[in-house]
């Protein structure tokens, strides 16, 4: 049985072990660490969502406040993240922004990133925030890349006519496709790119 629960300091080591696993195609510099996720307890405990089966560490779905500019929405991971500590969190920001989300590959197809993705939404339902704002990486990307360009991939994942390992399960999620990040992190299989991806709070309600 799946369990999620908020993130806690006992949890960072196995944390940075299940990035290791989970993004085995990222540059070393853009993966999460221990001390990054010591950070995260410190800075916003309650937007880091940690999945457990028997005690042990199988997910995460972490991330921060911000007042995201859609009006220049291009921005790098590393940038965003403020270096991966999450020191940019604004309590009083309108928008949860994802910083990671990850499954351990052996617990895949077993709804853990629905889960994940659902303690999000109900945080930002709870805070009364517009929604949630991300930049989603591509992995399944890299066996296309040489027949299509990033945004016919990406037409092609949105109808249904090629499955995307992130993207896919990001759809379902009800989350929309707002544009495409260029070099927004070090990561072989997406060739780089990202999708900027947003889900709307429908009971968000204007101060």
């Amino acid at each position: 049985m799946i369990k999620i629960v908020n993130i806690e300091p006992k949890f960072a080591k196995d944390l940075e072990e299940l990035q290791r696993i989970a993004y085995h195609t990222l540059a070393e510099e853009e993966l999460l660490l221990e001390e990054h996720f010591l950070s995260h307890c410190q800075v916003f405990p309650e937007g880091s969502f940690v999945a457990l089966e028997n005690d042990k560490v199988v997910g995460l779905g972490s991330g921060f406040l911000i007042d995201f500019d859609f009006e220049h929405p291009d921005h790098s991971f590393q940038e965003i993240i403020a270096g991966g500590y999450y020191t940019n969190h604004d309590p009083e920001g309108l928008w949860y922004y994802g910083g990671d989300i990850s499954v351990h590959p052996q617990h895949r197809r077993k709804g853990i990133a629905r889960e994940l993705y659902n303690a999000r939404k109900d945080l930002v339902k709870r805070l009364n925030k517009k929604g949630i704002v991300a930049g989603g990486v591509l992995p399944t990307y890299a066996q296309y890349k040489d027949k299509l360009s990033v945004q016919e991939y990406v037409d092609k994942v949105i109808a249904g006519e090629i499955f995307g390992r992130t993207l896919s399960v990001q759809l379902r999620n009800g989350f929309k496709v707002k544009g495409l990040l260029e070099n927004y992190i070090k990561d072989a299989a997406s060739d780089n790119w990202s999708t900027l991806i947003v889900w709307e709070n429908p009971d968000y309600l204007p101060d």
